[in-house]
């Protein structure tokens, strides 16, 4: 059985997907840029931008029963490998002690030009 997430705490999906599925006792988001949940975009820099990916993503785990501390991957798309070291640093305070299976990937472009985009899949 699959349910699909959706809370008012971190934007609405922008296409036709969901902000998260729920399947066999897991969560599996949706990439979450730096829009706010009233669906705005942040044009700041990479940290404003990656500080609102983190929020986006907590309240979508959230919503799902989960939390980052349950983590088991995430998935981060940059659009400047340079931004790595700003991104790495947010990223390690969001999730302190836990360190989840990671993967970085340079992409040419992201949704809304957004600097960066996280997924996770975590259980419930």
């Amino acid at each position: 059985m699959m349910k699909s997430v959706h809370t008012p705490d971190a934007p609405a999906a922008i296409g036709p997907y969901s902000q998260a599925m729920i399947a066999n006792g897991m969560v599996f988001t949706s990439g979450q840029i730096a829009l706010t949940p009233s669906g705005e975009m942040l044009t700041g820099d990479v940290k404003e931008q990656c500080a609102q990916v983190l929020a986006n993503l907590k309240a979508v785990l959230e919503a799902a029963g989960s939390s980052l501390d349950k983590v088991v991957k995430t998935t981060i798309f940059l659009d400047d490998m340079n931004d790595f070291v700003a991104v790495n640093e947010l990223y390690a305070q969001a999730f302190g002690e836990h360190k989840p299976a990671r993967s970085t990937v340079a992409v040419k472009t992201l949704p809304k030009n957004a600097l960066v985009e996280i997924d996770a899949i975590a259980l419930i």
